[in-house]
């Protein structure tokens, strides 16, 4: 990693510790609350008392934010851990066992995978409701098929190596083999791929919100936040380019760190 590949590296590791700050410490902020409307401030631009301006409803943006950040990153990380989870629980029997346990399992991914996304998450937001746990299990479902790819292919791989095979010389059985032997190895990169796919949720879920199926109103989400704005940006653009540009930096970042620490470990393994 270069110099300047090292300063846009700890920039985006500033931005992501600064997202989760906030987060973390949304309530002790000295911002009126999330959900406070003040009609005599409708869509008003940043001031004194409202640094971020405030939205259509008269209720502060840099309140929103810091308490819809909470949503982007509850969703952000727990979704793709979700995916990751049941991801190898498919991916790596499907590598390591090959033939119609395979076939089988490849038929089921490709089938999910053929299915279009969009549908799955309104299907699954109108069975189940709109809330918080149920868009993170609903994208972390979608994503599973994805992480099954990953931990397929990298059970392949090491499947054959040199110390798969003495272990099945001294008698060890599939369970064990496969817990110690193969997961350990898959869960790195396995790890890396869900810093890539966490942009993707955060994008996903702002999305969701953008059409109303994010967690229910008055809880502020940043897609809800760009929706809320999107009848008024020729006259106020604050109002959804603020939301916006929170998001586009945090999702930014984390495909920064994912790809730094992907160039990282293909290097090390250039190494062996």
């Amino acid at each position: 990693m270069g110099k300047r590949g090292s300063i846009t590296f700890w920039l985006a590791i500033g931005w992501i510790a600064v997202v989760i700050v906030c987060a973390i410490t949304a309530p002790w902020w000295p911002v009126p609350a999330p959900d406070l409307i003040d009609p005599d401030l409708l869509a008003t631009p940043p001031c004194v008392g409202h640094p971020l301006g405030t939205d259509t409803m008269g209720r502060d943006i840099a309140a929103r934010l810091l308490f819809g950040a909470r949503v982007s990153i509850i969703v952000g990380f727990c979704a793709p851990l979700v995916g990751m989870v049941l991801g190898s629980l498919l991916g790596v029997p499907a590598g390591f066992y090959r033939g119609r346990p395979e076939r089988l399992i490849l038929f089921i991914l490709d089938t999910l995978l053929a299915f279009p996304g969009l549908v799955f998450l309104l299907v699954f937001t109108f069975v189940f409701g709109a809330s918080l746990t149920t868009i993170t299990v609903a994208l972390g479902v979608l994503t599973a098929p994805r992480f099954a790819r990953v931990a397929r292919a990298n059970t392949i791989r090491f499947a054959e190596r040199e110390f798969v095979l003495a272990a099945r010389g001294v008698g060890a059985g599939d369970f064990s083999i496969i817990l110690r032997e193969i997961l350990p190895n898959v869960l790195a990169p396995m790890l890396i791929y869900m810093l890539l796919v966490i942009g993707f949720v955060i994008v996903a879920e702002g999305g969701l919100g953008f059409l109303g199926l994010s967690v229910p109103s008055p809880a502020p989400s940043w897609g809800g936040m760009i929706a809320g704005g999107r009848d008024i940006l020729d006259q106020a653009p604050h109002v959804s380019l603020i939301p916006t540009a929170v998001m586009f930096l945090t999702v930014l970042s984390v495909n920064l760190i994912g790809d730094a620490v992907r160039g990282r470990l293909d290097r090390r393994e250039g190494q062996l």
